[in-house]
C-alpha cells in the first residue's frame, strides 16, 4: 500500500475518520493514565477523605 492510498483512505472516507479519531482516543486515554499515575507517584502525603471516590483506587473496599 502506497503513501497516496493510505492518505487518501484516512482523510476521504468515513472508516478513515473514524480510524483516526479512535486512535486519538486511545492515544489520550494511555496518555492520561500514565500521568495520573506519576502524579500519585509524586504526590502520595496529598490522599484525600476516605469517603473520596477515586477511578485509580488501589485500597481494597471489600474487606471493610
Amino acid at each position: 500500500m502506497d503513501f497516496g492510498a493510505l492518505y487518501d483512505f484516512l482523510f476521504n472516507t468515513y472508516a478513515g475518520i473514524g480510524c483516526l479519531v479512535g486512535a486519538g482516543l486511545v492515544i489520550s486515554l494511555i496518555a492520561c493514565v500514565i500521568m495520573e499515575r506519576r502524579t500519585r507517584k509524586t504526590f502520595v502525603d496529598r490522599q484525600g477523605d476516605e469517603d473520596d471516590w477515586s477511578f485509580f483506587d488501589d485500597e481494597d473496599d471489600e474487606d471493610k
